[in-house]
């Protein structure tokens, strides 16, 4: 395959995995139960985070920047991306599905079910723009030195789609169920899950195009999307994970679980 190939695969993976989940809501009457949304939140967190810290704030702390530390422009990049998603909560409305918490600026014009899907596409847009960002510098390292191998280059962008697609799953899931008791429709709540992902692919591409062709920009992406992962599992995933009063360790042990099987993919494409 060539790189035009490789790159659509990469930045198709994790939206294809929330389609998959979504679709677990025709295998499902109900809601799943508290217990097994510690596991898959505490999973996706794990995983996420792993992602973020191998994959994206590790590399832009060590790109190499003339103009000013590297560090420096890895804490600036990280703060506005968690600025930008502290505003995003701020305005928008939305309801985070499992918590029940409504945020942003409060208005009955938007049905509850769209403030649901506006909560899950919040949700996806880092996740696609992190993929897109490592994608760019991946292409741009491969076409500066082809020596590297195409495969090698862009392994470390593979992983971080891997990894994004592995907690799409359960997360597709996770949000169609409640979405199906508001709509009353298994359908509708299908469609809500899956176009909430279709913001992946799209904002990777967004970030495809900031990290390769605005080379000096490299470092500001990663760091800017790993902000914007790190806001999303303090915010919304640990939360949900540990909610528990009587066993939060189920959410604790999974995200742990994620957190290695993001280290396995580290170590073996990254």
């Amino acid at each position: 395959m060539n790189e035009i190939t490789y790159s659509f695969l990469i930045l198709l993976i994790p939206f294809l995995a929330t389609t998959l989940g979504s679709a677990l809501v025709y295998c499902f009457k109900k809601q799943i139960s508290d217990k097994l949304n510690q596991l898959f939140n505490g999973f996706a967190a794990g995983v996420m985070l792993a992602a973020a810290i191998f994959g994206l704030i590790t590399p832009a702390m060590e790109a190499e920047v003339s103009y000013m530390p590297s560090i420096v422009v890895a804490v600036i990049g990280f703060l506005l991306g968690v600025g930008l998603l502290l505003l995003i909560d701020k305005l928008v409305p939305h309801i985070h599905a499992q918590s029940e918490i409504e945020e942003g600026v409060k208005t009955s014009k938007i049905s509850r079910a769209n403030k649901m899907f506006l909560a899950v596409t919040i949700h996806n847009i880092p996740e696609g723009l992190s993929v897109g960002v490592a994608l760019g510098v991946a292409l741009s390292s491969f076409h500066s030195d082809p020596s590297i191998g195409l495969y090698t280059a862009i392994s470390s962008a593979l992983m971080i789609s891997i990894g994004i697609a592995i907690q799409n799953v359960p997360e597709g899931a996770a949000i169609a169920l409640p979405l199906k008791e508001t709509t009353n429709s298994s359908n509708k709540a299908f469609l809500y899950g899956t176009f909430s992902g279709i913001v992946e692919p799209l904002a990777g591409l967004l970030g495809l195009f900031l990290a390769y062709y605005i080379s000096y920009l490299m470092p500001w992406a990663l760091a800017f999307a790993g902000g914007c992962m790190i806001y999303v599992i303090i915010d919304d995933l640990i939360p949900n994970a540990i909610s528990a009063k009587d066993n939060h360790h189920v959410g604790l042990l999974s995200c742990v679980f994620g957190f290695i099987i993001m280290m396995i993919l580290e170590a073996t494409l990254g």
